[in-house]
């Protein structure tokens, strides 16, 4: 057994509302915006200490985003708060002109992202959300790999003075990020070094790439791990380093493959340095239906699938 499989695992979501709660008692601009969803959100206790700062719209996304534009218009600093499928999916042009577009300074907050919601079928999968926010200007995007980095992008967010999208992961993690980290955009954390392979690694991915990598040194291969909580703005320079020192990069994600941190990567690889390139994620499907731990398996976003990509990269196959 590995030291990433004997850590104690956490709620991220947790960690984001004490944070929240905690900015809240310092700063009177800030305010929760959700859609009916105050349970699911880890509001409750915002609602307890702060009640006339809590804006709930209901089940209506496009409002909710349009609410919070003109709430940061009037001054405010509004947390957006919604399960991330239907936060983008159903309020992606008001993320775009409203937020976006306009610069307005909200914190859009994807609750349990990925397969989270993994019994509830594809339509409760948020597995395209990067694909995108990507794609839209004038938005960062922060993809959090345990509560440590959940707490920092909460505490961010609130002086980026910009369009921020967070994920908030539900899946439990354990906790990965060293106190010394960095938490800045263009900033990688290397939380292994190595020099066969680099594996890059966002969110649920990262301590699987860790137990990945503790695996591969008892086999004598070393891998180098970096996670980037900002999936925008990347930091290419720690990408084009690892393209050049290692002899290939695998990236983990809990996302579809087309438009997230592979198609990042890949992106700064082939401009500047190419290299052999594997890309773990959910293929261009719709998943199955099952619970989350089930559906990272079933499309091998484990750390055995990361160890096979890693052997393939290096030709061990």
């Amino acid at each position: 057994m590995t030291v990433t499989d004997q850590r104690a695992t956490f709620d991220c979501r947790q960690a984001f509302a004490e944070e929240l709660i905690s900015l809240a008692s310092q700063d009177e601009r800030i305010v929760a915006v959700c859609n009916d969803s105050v349970g699911s959100s880890n509001l409750v206790g915002f609602r307890e200490r702060f009640p006339e700062r809590l804006i709930n719209v209901g089940i209506a996304e496009q409002d909710l985003v349009g609410v919070a534009a003109g709430l940061a218009n009037g001054g405010k600093i509004p947390y957006v708060c919604a399960a991330a499928p239907f936060l983008t999916g159903r309020a992606l042009e008001q993320i775009k002109a409203d937020v976006a577009y306009s610069e307005a300074h909200v914190v859009l907050c994807g609750q349990s992202p990925g397969m989270a919601y993994g019994e509830l079928g594809p339509t409760h999968h948020s597995i395209e959300d990067l694909s995108w926010v990507r794609a839209v200007a004038n938005l960062d995007v922060i993809v959090p790999s345990d509560p440590v980095q959940t707490r920092a992008a909460v505490r961010w967010a609130a002086s980026a003075r910009r369009p921020v999208y967070l994920r908030v992961p539900r899946f439990k993690v354990p906790e990965v990020t060293p106190p010394d980290a960095p938490f800045a955009p263009r900033r990688a954390v290397l939380l292994r070094d190595g020099h066969d392979v680099t594996v890059i690694a966002i969110g649920s991915l990262t301590s699987r790439a860790l137990e990945a990598a503790d695996r591969l040194r008892d086999e004598g291969v070393s891998v180098r791990v970096l996670n980037t909580p900002f999936l925008d703005p990347i930091d290419e320079d720690a990408i084009i380093a690892a393209a050049r020192e290692t002899r290939g990069i695998v990236t983990a994600e809990e996302a579809t493959t087309s438009g997230g941190l592979g198609a990042a990567v890949a992106a700064a690889v082939v401009t500047h340095q190419p290299c052999p390139m594997r890309i773990l994620g959910v293929p261009r499907v719709f998943a199955p239906t099952g619970d989350t731990a089930f559906l990272l398996d079933h499309f091998r976003l484990s750390a055995d699938g990361i160890v096979a990509a890693v052997k393939d990269v290096l030709g061990h196959g």
